[in-house]
């Protein structure tokens, strides 16, 4: 009895320092970040609603892109339908599509690492409330899935195969 209970805490030891997060999001993905005016209910409603609205703009445009240039060029065009929509809000705001921070992230198992990468970000306001963010290019989060509801391991093999898709 006592060797099994030690065999077993053993195992269980070396699962736990050999279980790593992964780093998964290919070198060319394009991130998309909506940052909130603050954390007020009213602010996070509203960077939700632009989220949805961009996403509604490019969504069947990059869904059919093929690889990372022609993701560009969608994102590219539609920054001024983007600026036209957010303008009806009457809020300050700034876009920017280029290199931009995005702090790490950790989901479901699978590790967003931080640093510099090509992306779209909307800053609403002043920015200093929470954001929201996904990977806009393979399109991981204008896909429609249920990926709320499973565990971290069928998560991590979702996105997974939808990078190596785009590969």
């Amino acid at each position: 009895m006592k060797k099994g209970i030690i065999v077993l805490f053993l195992l269980t030891v070396f699962f736990l320092n050999t279980h790593k997060e992964e780093y998964i999001i290919p070198s060319d993905a394009i991130r998309f970040r909506v940052i909130a005016n603050s954390n007020s209910f009213a602010d996070q409603a509203l960077k939700v609603e632009i989220k949805n609205n961009i996403e509604n703009i490019v969504k069947t445009d990059i869904l059919q892109t093929k690889n990372k240039i022609e993701a560009e060029n969608v994102l590219e065009n539609n920054i001024p339908k983007i600026k036209s929509m957010i303008d009806h809000y009457g809020i300050s705001y700034n876009v920017n599509y280029g290199d931009n921070f995005f702090p790490e992230k950790k989901y479901k198992g699978v590790v967003y690492e931080e640093g510099e990468y090509e992306s779209l970000v909307v800053t609403l306001g002043s920015g200093k409330g929470d954001n929201w963010w996904c990977v806009m290019f393979p399109p991981l989060c204008l896909l429609e899935t249920d990926q709320e509801n499973t565990d971290n391991i069928d998560y991590q093999f979702f996105v997974k195969d939808i990078f190596d898709k785009y590969k």
